[in-house]
């Protein structure tokens, strides 16, 4: 968890993004913007320099995709095309009457897009607001990519997603669970020299909500 700008991003839960969506983001840009960066998984740098056209057709409907140009990308290494879910969707059709003509996301007095410590910022007066500590622009981007892997997606289709060459570098962007530890600890039941059907617990008989107290319980 980041303290003072220090360590690593906080992973959002369910509960925290409901309330910065609900109560700690004021405008509808601010809501689209992060909506954007969570999920589409991309960089803050990514979502704020968004064109219009990447986002609404020519009759201002929302695209299935949205497309993140190679020149935005860290690295510059490939344009990437995100499906737009239906969550996605109902924010940016929302907020279409007030986007940019040029940049989605425009920046003050609509000159070049919002600048990404502006939207820094903005997510900490709104973490401020709600009382999240630890989270930064890029809590998005680790919230969605760590979901995908919590929901058993291979690591070589997150990668496309979140646009990472290298698996390893992926890797340090998702957050291990305790309960993970446990089940994985648990699926060695199944080699047990005991005979019987002592110990053989499942990865999936690990209750999702076990908590830490639980696992320390002798």
């Amino acid at each position: 968890m980041k303290v003072d700008r220090h360590g690593q991003a906080k992973i959002l839960s369910q509960t925290e993004i409901q309330l910065l969506f609900s109560e700690g983001f004021q405008t509808e840009r601010d809501r689209a913007l992060f909506a954007v960066a969570l999920f589409s998984a991309c960089r803050i740098n990514e979502a704020c320099t968004l064109l219009t056209q990447d986002i609404y057709d020519t009759k201002h409907r929302v695209r299935p995709y949205l497309l993140i140009r190679k020149a935005n990308t860290k690295g510059q290494l490939d344009t990437r095309t995100i499906p737009i879910i239906e969550d996605l969707r109902s924010i940016l059709a929302t907020y279409q009457p007030v986007a940019g003509d040029v940049y989605l996301f425009p920046g003050r007095f609509n000159a070049g897009h919002i600048n990404p410590d502006s939207a820094a910022r903005i997510l900490r007066k709104a973490s401020q607001r709600v009382g999240i500590e630890g989270a930064s622009t890029h809590s998005f981007r680790r919230t969605a990519l760590t979901q995908m892997s919590n929901a058993g997606i291979p690591l070589r289709v997150i990668a496309a997603y979140s646009g990472h060459r290298d698996l390893s570098q992926l890797s340090a962007y998702l957050e291990v669970r305790d309960e993970q530890i446990l089940g994985a600890a648990a699926t060695l039941s199944m080699l047990s020299p005991i005979v019987g059907q002592v110990g053989k617990v499942q990865y999936s008989d690990i209750p999702i909500s076990l908590g830490k107290e639980q696992m320390e319980r002798p």
